[in-house]
């Protein structure tokens, strides 16, 4: 039997027995969950539950986007950073299956799963990293045609997600049940049952404008705008709340705030007053909006079709080893905050004016029932996604409009 220099890199990173194990678990779909879920398991459910349920999903993640990786286009799969990578994620699979027919009532067990988990966590810190520069190695060392960019940009939204997703059921798991955690706090795992909306927004602006004036010794203020205050039941007017993890929500307006500030610098870079950023805030009964408005310039329509494709950049590219923090450069925050945003079934869609500004607005499910999370799964359909580039049903949610047309990420302005 002849085997691909694919099937021959899983050959070496997996023994036959792990091989068998990846077979089996590929075959079961990702179990999505939504918000509420986390937050009743989280509330209700014991260490042995949680260890049950994620011994088995978190194989079943794992297993699905390993089987993806493995039809990504050859030259990639060959690539120095592709191929720690692929390590990484053999050495992970191997470690979690160990537990497969662990008793959950041993504590000797659970506290070396535990431990395991943070030791995966670990290992995959820099994925996101290592994985860019695996697709610059490819781009700097072939020529990469149309369809072979279209795979790679499809396959990146459905990697970078599943890590996105996993990283989540760890930290829900570690959060509440290692040795020293916090049993004190409000927060259930990862996710704030009152994550207050206007104090991230000025979280991630501070922490934005830090980094501008950092770069261009000045930055923009913030105005922010509608429905900030909500009564509460007793008619009471409080602070705007939502039921979400902060970090994701952190991530997004970090990314969005740091665009509009750079744009606005340098667009009035010989004014005497910037322009403020101008954010809206507004909450209905199915979503919570948030719209951050700059005046920096706008983005002409035939570059706005790129600015979710994985690497593409309007700032010139930072070293991949930075001494500080870069505010802009490597392409990736876009397309990585709209999968934060879809994640729990919302979106980041941008609506750029050029010569004016632009507009990036970010949707969030409001009800804990509705935010479900949003996962890719392997199936036929997927592996014809490397082939031709046609709509198949290859997420957990087909009919989610923000991922209906994903197998084109040049699409207009993520308005799929």
């Amino acid at each position: 039997m002849r085997f691909t220099p694919t099937v021959r890199n899983l050959n070496k990173l997996l023994d036959l027995k792990s091989l068998k194990m990846l077979d089996h678990y590929s075959q079961f779909n990702p179990s999505p969950l939504t918000i509420k879920q986390f937050m009743e398991f989280g509330r209700t459910a014991t260490e042995e539950e949680s260890f049950t349920f994620l011994r088995k999903e978190i194989p079943v993640r794992l297993s699905n986007i390993m089987k993806e990786i493995n039809l990504l286009p050859g030259n990639l799969l060959q690539m120095p950073s592709v191929l720690i990578l692929q390590d990484w994620y053999a050495q992970s699979f191997r470690d979690l299956v160990e537990f497969e027919s662990s008793s959950p009532n041993s504590r000797v067990n659970l506290v070396q799963f535990c431990q395991t988990l943070k030791t995966v966590q670990t290992r995959h810190t820099n994925v996101v990293q290592t994985m860019a520069q695996g697709v610059l190695e490819l781009k700097e060392s072939h020529t990469v045609d149309h369809q072979t960019d279209m795979a790679i940009q499809y396959f990146l939204d459905r990697f970078y997600m599943s890590r996105i997703s996993m990283r989540m059921l760890i930290h829900q798991h570690t959060l509440l049940f290692e040795p020293n955690a916090d049993k004190d706090t409000p927060r259930i795992g990862m996710i704030d049952p009152h994550c207050k909306v206007k104090s991230v927004i000025m979280e991630a602006f501070q922490n934005a404008a830090f980094l501008c004036e950092e770069y261009y010794d000045c930055a923009p203020d913030i105005e922010i705008k509608g429905q900030t205050l909500v009564k509460n039941a007793k008619g009471k007017k409080v602070g705007l709340e939502l039921v979400y993890p902060p970090p994701h929500l952190y991530h997004i307006l970090f990314e969005l705030f740091k665009n509009s500030m750079r744009a606005t610098v340098e667009t009035h870079s010989k004014s005497h007053e910037l322009p403020e950023i101008e954010v809206l805030v507004a909450k209905g009964e199915h979503d919570v909006s948030i719209r951050v408005s700059d005046q920096g310039g706008g983005i002409p329509r035939h570059i706005t079709d790129h600015l979710f494709h994985y690497l593409f950049s309007t700032a010139p590219r930072p070293s991949m080893t930075p001494t500080k923090a870069p505010l802009a450069g490597y392409g990736y925050g876009l397309p990585l905050s709209r999968l934060y945003a879809r994640y729990f079934h919302g979106d980041l869609i941008l609506n750029s004016y050029d010569g004016y500004g632009t507009d990036a607005v970010v949707y969030l499910k409001a009800l804990t029932h509705e935010a479900t999370e949003l996962l890719p799964v392997f199936n036929k359909t997927s592996t014809k996604q490397y082939k031709a580039a046609i709509p198949t049903a290859d997420w957990t949610d087909p009919s989610f409009s923000g991922v209906r047309q994903l197998h084109s990420p040049l699409q207009s302005r993520g308005q799929l």
